[in-house]
């Protein structure tokens, strides 16, 4: 789902870890995952947008965040198809889509086809790969 015209973040390993904290570049930058109910925002319903961690890029809006129960922040679709890529994950022995920031290719989390109307889908993401903007 990446657009051409999305500028790219390109910065080497040192500097990745040089500018994020050791649980966002575990995140970020080596595909892991916070344990459920542990990071920020699983249970934030504040007004505001959601940018990468990372990069800055807007990512979700918080009028698409549910409550799923998974311990995650969860929405039901991005700020824009151009704001995260898809791509598949066959790790841990199950096949899902793992989502990236368009921008600077951080890992968030993953999306399923679990979640609410009008998409059906769920946006299960990292709460550190995120940094939520009030507004």
């Amino acid at each position: 789902m990446a657009d051409t015209m999305t500028p790219k973040v390109q910065k080497t390993e040192a500097e990745w870890r040089e500018q994020l904290t050791p649980t966002q570049f575990k995140i970020m930058r080596e595909h892991g995952t916070e344990r459920a109910f542990s990071g920020p925002y699983w249970d934030t319903f504040e007004r505001g947008v959601y940018h990468c961690a990372a990069c800055d890029a807007p990512l979700f809006i918080s009028d698409t965040k549910f409550d799923a129960g998974c311990g995650w922040p969860s929405f039901f679709q991005a700020v824009s198809p151009h704001a995260v890529r898809e791509l598949r994950d066959t790790s841990h022995g199950m096949v899902r889509t793992e989502i990236r920031c368009a921008s600077c290719d951080g890992h968030l989390g993953h999306v399923f086809p679990d979640g609410p109307p009008p998409t059906g889908l769920r946006y299960c993401m990292n709460g550190h790969a995120m940094v939520m903007r009030a507004g």
